[in-house]
């Protein structure tokens, strides 16, 4: 059986089996609809929040980012890590015990103001946005590869599943669905490593064999890895180089903290029973998570090593090191199609190179010893990455067919989530919690899917026009999250004497400071070509990236918020009780 045909029957299956899981979850109420009635197990929803968390960003991007970063691709493992350990032990539990279920709820009510409820819908809404952005984007290239169509294809019928599954099965739908996704995914992303890591240094478990030797040699992956780099021009794979220090401190803190605020994964500690299930369903997650935060290193190294080897299989600068335009490899020709990698023959030699022509002295080098012209590589999309491994790799289809599938699983599982948070926070939080209070449960519903509509088509559109890859839109998202809804959160929960204004006021500053940052360099609204500055470490402020910039956002909304408090009334007594009576575990509290 060939290879598209295969992949589409897997796949298919997959989406019999999600939109299956749909009907027969329908949510049938509104608690259904948003926390799935409170009834799910901690072991499975560890497993639904793991495929909830782990978006397109953790499947498909963030290892083409780490193969093409290197070891400053790390800041992307260790924020997200290490931020949901953060919500884990400082906000889940505690969000739990106050009994809201979304995010706007609990701010409304601890700040005591509709308007402080609204700020944060609006916040919740464009961290959501930007968020959904990358899972679409996701979504139509992990289509565009199986249906060998151009990602603009790709993403419309993506968006169609995802608008069938999501619209109608609610929370519970989602939380079942999300369950099937995340086996599907971890198989899908963990079989081809083994089977790589097998295929390079005969270790079977890839976290080991990333400090392995190669295959019949002395050498060890990373060492032979970091050479073939360096003889093309590039930096050494383990140095620390794509990014300055600065911006890899600021850009981990900004995932660790934006993960604390994340509304989809907060909400996923309502759907179990009681607040010591949301505990363990919070370690149960971390586990689940671990297993595929733990290979993404060795996937990003190897599918590098696979890379540079299938275009460069020969001795650097001989007449027949390269490898022959007309011979290229299929996976090359499929992903071709597709619109995400491209070449130019510029020096008409019938050969692929690929090297660093923003070396200057390697450049010149190259031109004058080897009669290299420029990399002929127009465009490598980073997150064709994890997907095109297997094909680079020479696995059986059936392997090839598991990664797409697990790729939609990743971007699918997400996407849901998002688009939940997105129709609670209009439905939920905005008519019936400020403007139509007496609004039926009936409608309430309706409400809601025609919001998760809407935001589906909008997350569409400018997935078709996203301000980066799919990890770095999703970081901008943990960096709105970061300079908002966080600070916001953790007042909430940790200081008593906070009152609405100075909430109110730490939100708006931190909101608008790195929204106002990020579109000067990414387009206002994201809109291709309307950035003020070049996206360039010249023009940032203090050298910092756009992606980091949420830090300082967050520090600009606690000093906003602590001034603005200092100047204005105090919160009733009742709500500073409230605060106390949250914080402070009751016996026999389960």
């Amino acid at each position: 059986m060939d290879l598209k045909t295969l992949s589409l029957l897997v796949v298919g299956a997959t989406f019999v089996l999600y939109i299956g899981i749909a009907i027969w979850a329908k949510a049938k109420t509104t608690s259904e609809f948003y926390v799935a009635g409170k009834g799910i197990n901690p072991v499975l929803n560890g497993m639904a929040t793991a495929a909830d968390w782990m978006s397109a960003a953790s499947f498909i991007s963030m290892a083409g980012l780490i193969a093409f970063l290197g070891f400053t691709g790390g800041a992307y493992l260790m924020g997200w890590t290490g931020g949901y350990v953060l919500m884990a032990l400082l906000l889940a539990p505690y969000l739990r015990k106050f009994g809201k279920f979304t995010v706007p709820e609990f701010i409304g009510d601890r700040f005591y103001s509709k308007t402080a409820r609204i700020v944060a819908v609006i916040s919740l809404l464009v961290i959501s946005i930007t968020y959904v952005i990358g899972q679409m984007r996701g979504v139509g290239i992990a289509f565009s590869n199986i249906l060998e169509v151009k990602l603009e294809i790709g993403l419309l019928t993506g968006m169609a599943v995802v608008f069938i599954y999501a619209v109608f099965g609610g929370m519970k739908g989602i939380t079942y669905t999300q369950i099937a996704q995340y086996v599907i995914m971890i198989f899908a992303y963990t079989v081809p490593a083994v089977f790589i890591a097998i295929q390079l240094t005969g270790v079977a478990l890839p976290q080991i064999g990333l400090g392995s030797t190669l295959t019949g040699s002395d050498t060890h992956l990373l060492t032979a890895l970091d050479q073939t780099l360096m003889d093309l021009g590039f930096a050494a794979y383990t140095s620390v180089a794509g990014m300055t220090m600065l911006n890899m401190f600021l850009l981990t803190l900004a995932l660790m903290i934006g993960t604390a605020g994340l509304p989809h994964v907060i909400i996923r500690f309502f759907t179990v029973p009681r607040v010591r299930d949301a505990r363990k369903s919070a370690g149960w997650a971390l586990v689940f998570i671990g297993i595929l935060y733990t290979t993404a290193p060795a996937v990003g190294a190897m599918a590098m090593y696979n890379l540079i080897n299938t275009v460069q299989p020969g001795e650097i600068g001989s007449p027949q090191g390269n490898v022959l335009i007309e011979e290229r490899p299929d996976w090359m020709l499929r992903w071709e199609r597709t619109g995400l990698l491209q070449f130019e023959d510029k020096n008409d030699d019938g050969r692929l190179q690929y090297y660093n022509d923003n070396n200057p002295e390697f450049a010149e080098m190259a031109r004058e010893e080897y009669g290299w012209e420029g990399s002929e590589f127009t465009k490598i999309d980073r997150d064709i990455m994890v997907l095109a491994n297997p094909q680079i790799a020479n696995l059986p289809n059936w392997v090839i067919a598991l990664v797409a599938a697990g790729g939609i699983a990743a971007a699918l599982s997400t996407a849901a989530g998002l688009l939940l948070a997105i129709s609670s926070s209009i439905s939920h939080d905005l008519l019936k919690g400020v403007f139509m209070p007496r609004i039926t449960e009936k409608r309430e519903l309706l409400a809601g899917r025609i919001a998760m509509g809407a935001a589906i088509l909008l997350a569409g559109y400018l997935g078709l026009n996203p301000p980066g890859f799919a990890a770095q839109v999703v970081a901008l998202a943990f960096g709105l999250a970061a300079a908002s809804l966080f600070p916001a959160l953790m007042m909430g929960i940790f200081m008593k004497r906070m009152n609405r204004e100075g909430a109110i006021a730490g939100m708006l500053v931190g909101l608008g400071a790195t929204l106002l940052y990020i579109f000067l360099f990414k387009g206002w609204f994201f809109f291709p070509g309307t950035n003020v500055f070049p996206d360039t470490a010249e023009y940032w402020l203090f050298g910092i990236n756009p992606t980091g910039f949420g830090v300082i956002g967050a520090i600009l909304n606690f000093i906003a918020a602590y001034l603005v408090m200092k100047v204005t009334k105090a919160p009733p007594e009742h709500i500073q009780h409230l605060v106390e009576e949250v914080r402070v575990p009751r016996v026999g509290t389960s």
